[in-house]
């Protein structure tokens, strides 16, 4: 009995191994989806254009209506705005999953689905809904709430992809119309960013950023098309402010630029956004861009030289975001790498590397003087020596981590064959032989 107790908790352990270098996550990219198929190339450009991709990447459960190059041409005819494309285009992102099973068993016949337009909160009324209805002939319609006329605008066409109860990628015939969502939108008004970070604790940076025009004015201008600002706070700016003295003027826009993005990223798009960041400051073979990393809540921003902690956010209004972080970001382009003493040996390991006396009697020599100049001063160039290769795109996290799970599955599964092995073993040493 105890040995078949032994051999099941094995093939259990062994099962568990097997599930778990099966699991996959559930992440999804829906701009590599859409970029499989040509004909949806302006409908995948436009969800990036109107930053709804990061959006529909975050969620769960949801299936987008995409339409073909001719379709959205029809859309693009009618001259809306980006902000009015952008209501239009969230009106054919349904908050649910439905795939080509699914349209076709709806219950009663219709449903009544919610849209991410809806979840904006600018939708008034019903007017973020669409109507889906199974027709005669294997048909499937879908309309919006608010409609005019009440005849279906699109129907079903085929799937494109889908993964079960998270992400289903539909084509439909036409875009779906809507009076409300096709209005006149105006602009987001454009936000004093030195007033904001000033009235927050970045005084220190957003007074270095004003007299610096170059550098406002590039941040200013690429508000509208999207922006993302990481403040140093005032203590960290103040302790900085003697090195950035010493910077020449293109080492000042340069730095000041480093600390901002030119896309909009709210924190929740950060705790997903693993890898690297191009900044503002990045110009062909000068990179300028540092590494985004999460564990858990926290958020880091990894230069060569620092790693700054974000600590909070000033404002999260699409299409600008503000951070707030604890140390001021020094990339290399302008100040020299600290590198890190080796760490000092065990005892153990002294004893055991220690080599064997000699006859020869030798002094120690005496400790080189400290440096003149901090491991953080301002270089005149890139600093010296190769550089780690940190380039990739910002999915490289994602594909370290999954590349962990399966090291880690792979040496569970290897362990729990052993095991068994093992217990195998065990059990035919243990039976008597029979006389």
């Amino acid at each position: 009995m105890e040995k078949k107790t032994f051999f099941i908790n094995g093939a259990v352990l062994l099962l568990l191994c097997l599930s778990l270098s099966s699991t996959t996550t559930n992440a999804h990219n829906i701009t590599r989806i859409l970029a499989q198929f040509p004909q949806f190339s302006t409908f995948n450009h436009y969800l990036t254009v109107t930053h709804l991709a990061p959006e529909i990447n975050r969620r769960q459960t949801i299936t987008v209506c995409a339409v073909d190059n001719a379709a959205m041409n029809a859309l693009l005819a009618e001259h809306l705005s980006i902000y009015a494309i952008k209501n239009v285009l969230s009106l054919h992102v349904l908050l649910d999953y439905f795939g080509a099973k699914k349209l076709h068993q709806i219950t009663d016949g219709t449903a009544l689905a919610a849209t991410m337009y809806q979840a904006t909160g600018s939708a008034p009324g019903t007017a973020g809904f669409v109507n889906i209805t199974d027709l005669k002939g294997g048909k499937v319609g879908f309309t919006a709430k608010d409609s005019s006329d009440g005849e279906f605008d699109a129907a079903f066409v085929k799937s494109v992809k889908e993964i079960p109860y998270n992400l289903s990628v539909i084509q439909i015939s036409h875009i779906l119309h809507s009076p409300d969502a096709e209005a006149p939108t105006p602009a987001p008004e454009v936000a004093n960013l030195t007033e904001i970070m000033s009235a927050h604790g970045c005084k220190v940076f957003a007074d270095t950023l004003l007299a610096n025009p170059d550098a406002e004015n590039t941040y200013t201008s690429n508000v509208e098309g999207g922006l993302t600002v990481f403040c140093p706070m005032d203590d960290a700016m103040k302790n900085f402010l003697p090195k950035f003295k010493n910077l020449t003027a293109d080492g000042k826009n340069s730095l000041l630029m480093y600390h901002a993005i030119p896309i909009y990223e709210s924190i929740s798009m950060l705790k997903s956004s693993n890898g690297l960041m191009n900044t503002l400051a990045t110009d062909g073979a000068k990179k300028f861009d540092f590494t985004v990393q999460n564990d858990g809540e926290e958020v880091t921003l990894k230069t060569k030289i620092v790693t700054a902690r974000i600590t909070g956010t000033l404002i999260d209004e699409q299409p600008l975001a503000i951070h707030t972080i604890d140390k001021v970001l020094l990339p290399t382009e302008l100040f020299k790498a600290d590198i890190a003493p080796a760490p000092a040996p065990s005892p153990e390991t002294e004893k055991a590397k220690a080599p064997k006396a000699s006859k020869k009697h030798h002094h120690a020599s005496p400790p080189a003087p400290p440096s003149d100049s901090p491991a953080d001063a301002p270089a005149d160039g890139p600093a010296d020596g190769p550089a780690a290769d940190l380039t990739g795109d910002t999915n490289d996290g994602g594909r370290r981590e999954e590349g962990f799970w399966r090291v880690v599955s792979v040496g569970l599964g290897s362990l729990a064959l052993n095991f068994l092995a093992y217990a195998n073993i065990g059990f035919h040493l243990s039976v008597e032989p029979v006389h």
